[in-house]
């Protein structure tokens, strides 16, 4: 098996689901007591989201890149970034190291290109709903076309996300919500929904909704898994 490295804490909540699922797709392809071989640096959250929450990228980029140099030198054959917002700094990642990013947008976009999804809505924090990068990224990848971004619905997630799913606090408040405004999205002419936030699944259902759900971090560590198993 490949050695592939983590970078998490972003938060530390989805990293965890990283690590089972992924965990969980390698023993389910060799069975017996085979696991992944993973290795995870676990970053402090509160120290990148300082960073990103005054939109000093560079800031988050440094601590990322230490993290990525020293995923490296312990072995790792390839790296992954477990958190959506923090792929704006990606290619800076990249490119100071000698192995590659799985990149969690081209796998998102690869997934709907190969189910023919020609129209999606995009949801997560603000920091990707409202990112052009982002976006842009997605769109040449999947080939698709995004529902306008919602700043509202954004800054709700952002509120959720930093106060309570980052610490791995659900609530039934947080839970209706988004089922809400997943049911008020699919009046909308939009073919599914890409939940672009590593915690949300923690609070949507995503096999429980009109529209099919394409849940970043499934697809994620789904490529993950099959870096391991297949380089």
């Amino acid at each position: 098996m490949k050695k592939l490295g983590l970078i998490g804490g972003l938060s530390w909540s989805s990293t965890a689901r990283y690590y089972d699922l992924i965990n969980r797709a390698v023993q389910r392809e060799l069975g017996g007591l085979h696991s992944a071989t993973l290795l995870i640096d676990s970053l402090d959250f509160a120290e990148v989201a300082r960073c990103t929450s005054s939109n000093d990228w560079d800031c988050a980029a440094g601590h990322m890149i230490g993290a990525a140099k020293s995923l490296e030198a312990a072995g790792a054959e390839a790296l992954m970034i477990c958190a959506n917002s923090l792929h704006k700094v990606a290619s800076q990642i990249e490119s100071s190291i000698g192995i590659p990013v799985i990149n969690i947008i081209d796998e998102i976009g690869a997934k709907l290109k190969a189910d023919k999804i020609k129209a999606v809505a995009l949801v997560g924090t603000s920091n990707v709903m409202m990112d052009r990068d982002y976006r842009q990224k997605l769109v040449q990848t999947g080939g698709v076309s995004l529902l306008p971004a919602d700043a509202e619905l954004a800054g709700r997630i952002d509120r959720m996300v930093y106060d309570e799913l980052a610490a791995g606090k659900i609530t039934r408040d947080a839970e209706r919500y988004m089922k809400s405004e997943l049911t008020d999205i699919a009046k909308e002419e939009v073919q599914a929904v890409v939940l672009a936030c590593t915690e949300l699944e923690l609070i949507v259902d995503v096999h429980a909704n009109v529209l099919p759900i394409y849940d970043s971090t499934i697809i994620h560590a789904a490529a993950g898994a099959r870096f391991i198993l297949n380089g």
